[in-house]
């Protein structure tokens, strides 16, 4: 039913991509704290900030993820980062298409995670996508707005029957 709309491509960046882009974020990312009180009560132990991604990696990275976007929609010249401690997580929610549009992509990095999306109306139909650093994971039509994705915490992180340790999260 998701064919086609909830997508991961493993290996989207490479390692050196990731450190750069590492690099480019971390400035935002030091001048907060961590948090347990996101606005919509979705996410515990993190912090955030906003990008440009207007030189460099995160240029590049922009650049590589557009065609994933529908033409009329390109993606903002700016990314949402989000940097999850090993404890933290982030609950079942449905993106604000205000803030997100019609297309969510992103790019994951430091750590492997597991990406839960879960039916609004059939709790028991759901989908459970492996998400390994330099992974980019796309979710469109259906799964943008029919479904509710999380990244499940440390203890519950198991994929295929095996556990995924999960770490330091940053997301782009």
């Amino acid at each position: 039913r998701l064919r086609g709309l909830a997508l991961v491509r493993g290996g989207f960046v490479s390692e050196e991509e990731a450190a750069e882009l590492l690099r480019e974020v971390e400035p935002g990312l030091s001048r907060g704290r961590y948090q347990n009180d996101h606005w919509d009560r979705a996410i515990t132990g993190y912090r955030e900030t906003e990008r440009g991604l207007r030189g460099g990696a995160g240029l590049a990275l922009l650049l590589r993820v557009t065609p994933a976007f529908p033409p009329c929609r390109p993606p903002r010249p700016s990314a949402h980062v989000l940097d999850l401690l090993p404890g933290g997580r982030v609950g079942p929610h449905v993106d604000s298409v205000k803030f997100c549009g019609c297309t969510i992509a992103g790019v994951s990095l430091l750590s492997s995670s597991v990406l839960r999306l879960r039916s609004l109306r059939d709790p028991q139909d759901w989908l459970e996508l492996l998400l390994e650093p330099g992974s980019l994971y796309v979710l469109r039509g259906a799964a943008r707005y029919e479904f509710t994705h999380e990244i499940l915490p440390d203890e519950e992180s198991f994929f295929g029957g095996l556990r995924v340790p999960r770490g330091r999260r940053v997301a782009l």
